[in-house]
């Protein structure tokens, strides 16, 4: 048996970064926030989980300053497992909790690229889970999808739901990946809940589209839909540079946690100072939930036959840096946004407006 446990989300302020050796700032306060978060939360319920949000460790240089990607690869983007990550194993060991964070990080078999990593570590230390970021902000985020070196990715970890949405099976539930934007899209969800996902860490996403309800429609929606929890926190003031003496608000708040009947049972709507957010994880409640209700544990009635002729036919173009390095925002613009646009309408999908 699980017994209820109360996850920590974590909203740190963060430091842009221009080197790797930048980062320890970052880690540096996350340590103590965490420890004040820990310390408070478990007062309670025993914390069991800790979320850092996307940009806690490196923030988001890469895309606001549209830094070259081969450049971001060679001087910012970190290896897993590696120092960074290490030290975060040794927070793990200290409190004697899983922690799930994210980070721009290099593969091994690609040079001059990096991808967007999520990642969980166990109270060991260990790394029991990776997960390389599917759909991001394409207008500004240059790292590298699984989708855009698609083949290749095929023939290295299988065209498997694992290969795309990993899922590890660990002492406080099963647990998944789902970053920032990958919620804005409902298969992400659906490819984590029918791989056994039961808590999944959402984190993070910029305003506007905090202020405009976005992430909240889209968490609660992602948690009922899929009869699973969304941990999501997201950040709070940004330094642009190190040196930078006042933040920017760029993220808009709202973290939040989300149960799998898709009500909110944790929230933070300010992110104007370093704080966090907690919620009670109760998975033995979600498996009752998915074994006995009648109409709302969704997935068993999912007609797969009819849900797959709706993805018949390509949309957004795969392989897309197999074979070349991701340029910058006005490229990405016009090579891919424009186009992409253009084919929803050549394909008949979407009407074009009065004014042509």
């Amino acid at each position: 048996m699980i017994e209820p446990y109360t996850v920590v989300g974590l909203v740190p302020n963060f430091w842009g970064i221009r080197s790797r050796a930048d980062i320890t700032n970052n880690l540096d306060h996350i340590e103590g926030l965490m420890k004040a978060a820990f310390w408070l939360a478990n007062l309670d319920i025993p914390v069991r989980l800790i979320a850092i949000p996307e940009g806690g460790l490196q923030g988001f240089n890469d895309e606001i300053l549209d830094v070259d990607h081969a450049e971001f690869a060679n001087t910012c983007a970190i290896d897993i497992p590696g120092p960074e990550t290490d030290r975060l194993g040794q927070l793990a060991r200290t409190w004697n909790v899983f922690i799930m964070a994210q980070a721009k990080a290099r593969h091994e078999d690609w040079p001059n690229r990096f991808f967007n990593v999520g990642f969980l570590i166990d109270p060991d230390g260990a790394i029991v889970l990776k997960h390389y970021k599917i759909s991001a902000l394409l207008p500004c985020e240059r790292s590298v999808s699984p989708h855009d070196v698609f083949d290749w990715w095929i023939d290295r970890y299988g065209r498997t739901l694992q290969a795309f949405w990993p899922v590890t099976d660990t002492p406080i539930g099963r647990l998944g990946v789902m970053m920032a934007m990958e919620g804005n899209y409902p298969e992400n969800g659906r490819g984590l809940a029918l791989n056994g996902a039961e808590v999944v860490y959402r984190a993070s996403l910029p305003a506007p589209f905090t202020q405009h309800d976005f992430f909240e429609i889209s968490n609660r929606a992602r948690a009922l839909e899929n009869n699973m929890y969304i941990v999501a926190p997201n950040m709070s003031g940004y330094y642009l540079y190190p040196e930078t003496p006042v933040p920017i608000d760029a993220e808009g708040g709202q973290s939040m946690i989300v149960d799998y009947r898709g009500a909110i049972i944790g929230r933070q709507p300010f992110s104007n100072n370093s704080t966090f957010v907690t919620g009670v994880i109760n998975i033995e409640a979600l498996r009752h939930h998915r074994e006995n209700a009648q109409v709302t544990n969704w997935l068993k009635d999912i007609r797969s036959e009819l849900a797959q002729i709706i993805y018949e036919r390509p949309i957004y173009p795969k392989n897309l840096y197999a074979h070349r390095i991701p340029g910058r925002h006005v490229d990405y613009k016009q090579e891919v946004i424009d186009r992409q646009v253009q084919l929803m309408h050549e394909l008949g999908i979407w009407k074009a407006p009065s004014h042509g």
